[in-house]
């Protein structure tokens, strides 16, 4: 029996929470600048003030504050990136799967050009092209997820439509749609939740790092990436303002992975015999 990964589960409920109620959990403000309190400190390092628990940024915005809120930003962009780029992905591959011929032809070779074409340039030029936002940082990385996610439905509607209850379906006359609907999408939905669950961490690094690249998130709103972009710059004297949300990134990242992997684990039949 594989043991549920508590340390991974508690880190991402925590992100969840935190994002949720940030409003309830702090009384600063993540956008209201206070320059008299610039660049303070941690609480436990000298000239800290348990005001402020993680400091302060170069406008004396509070650190903890902006790392809530930023949780709120992360979480908004990878539920509807993962609910775009993977639902495309998913259309696309059960139909390239099932139908075949011609048609899983040509839609092979957009999903091949989508995974060539790199994904930051086309971030950036989205950028250039419609501004900083948030539907800027969910088309281009619904870009990034969408072939991904349709090559690996494709390779599991292949080995599907080879089974007996789709030979069955077919001599009861189930037309394609009905087919594609009842009998291959229900039997694919534990890889898409596998696929799903695993692109977690991709999608905050890509979010993190298009923010960082000027990309993402327009300031002052605040987002783990932009935090750690505008601390750079003083990350010899101000270690806080980048390490930390630099840390924060890490770990629920590490956190998504390894409870992907679980969840792989646990839904896949084969390796649940070993």
């Amino acid at each position: 029996m594989l043991r549920l990964p508590w340390t991974s589960l508690v880190i991402i409920l925590a992100m969840v929470f935190v994002a949720i109620f940030a409003p309830v959990l702090t009384p600063h403000s993540p956008i209201d600048q206070t320059l008299s309190d610039k660049l303070l400190p941690p609480f436990w390092e000298e000239g800290g003030s348990t005001k402020y628990i993680l400091g302060t940024d170069i406008f004396g915005r509070d650190v903890l504050t902006r790392m809530f809120y930023g949780a709120r930003v992360s979480l908004i962009v990878t539920a509807l990136a993962l609910l775009v780029g993977g639902g495309i992905g998913l259309l696309i591959g059960v139909v390239s799967g099932y139908i075949g011929g011609r048609v899983d032809s040509v839609l092979m070779r957009f999903v091949d050009a989508a995974i060539a074409f790199p994904a930051i340039l086309f971030a950036l030029l989205l950028a250039v092209t419609m501004g900083q936002g948030l539907r800027t940082l969910i088309i281009a990385i619904s870009v990034l997820l969408w072939a991904g996610f349709a090559r690996v439905v494709r390779g599991e509607v292949l080995a599907l439509k080879q089974r007996d209850f789709i030979a069955l379906a077919k001599v009861h006359g189930c037309s394609p749609v009905r087919i594609m609907a009842t009998h291959i999408l229900p039997n694919v939905l534990n890889t898409f939740m596998v696929l799903v669950t695993l692109h977690v961490g991709v999608v905050i690094v890509a979010e993190a790092s298009l923010s960082f690249l000027g990309a993402g998130i327009p300031p002052p709103t605040p987002s783990w990436g932009l935090m750690v972009a505008e601390g750079r710059g003083k990350i010899a004297s101000a270690w806080w303002l980048s390490l930390i949300p630099g840390i924060a990134i890490t770990l629920v990242v590490l956190a998504f992975n390894l409870f992907g992997d679980w969840l792989r684990d646990r839904l896949d039949p084969k390796l649940r015999q070993l």
